[in-house]
């Protein structure tokens, strides 16, 4: 397993899904995995400390386990098949270790939520070139035209968030080349 981080995340104008880019720590490898719009916003949100006046399914899920006495050790996407990745959450209580099967876009909202590593198969890592790409994610020193998100996250309404995923486009992450 090689651990990995949110690179970049936006919205696939040929799938009209979403996709987000995890990158090999230390590494250039990439592992894009797509998927729908809530798990989108949850991941933009947290990511952006953007705090809903009630919570949300992935805060609950925080809730839950922390309330059972568990911690999240770490995720694990461990493999794809038949175009379907499959992810394992790895919660700790007390000596106990629980792996527990969930998907990669909730995995990597929870794990956000709980500041857990994320690790992925190496063999699902490409070695993806990327042009002309900042793959850190979208900042005010950028020159090209990535949709920001606002400064005060408070600002941030559902349907502005709903807006700034709708504008990324895959040409946001640069020209990908396998």
């Amino acid at each position: 397993m090689i651990e990995v981080s949110v690179a970049r995340l936006g919205l696939d104008s040929v799938s009209s899904s979403y996709v987000v880019i995890l990158q090999e720590k230390g590494g250039d490898r990439l592992l894009p995995i797509w998927f729908g719009q809530p798990e989108a916003e949850s991941i933009v949100m947290e990511m952006n400390h953007i705090r809903p006046p009630r919570p949300l399914t992935h805060d609950l899920c925080k809730r839950l386990i922390t309330g059972m006495g568990a911690v999240l050790h770490r995720v694990q996407i461990t493999k794809v098949q038949d175009n379907t990745y499959f992810a394992e959450l790895h919660l700790l209580r007390g000596e106990d270790l629980f792996q527990i099967d969930a998907r990669p876009s909730d995995s990597i909202a929870i794990a956000l939520r709980f500041s857990a590593p994320i690790f992925a198969q190496e063999s699902l890592l490409t070695a993806i070139e990327v042009e002309d790409a900042d793959l850190g994610g979208p900042t005010d020193d950028d020159d090209d035209d990535t949709p920001m998100i606002p400064e005060e996250p408070r600002d941030l309404s559902a349907e502005s968030l709903k807006e700034y995923l709708e504008k990324m486009r895959p040409e946001d992450f640069g020209k990908f080349h396998l």
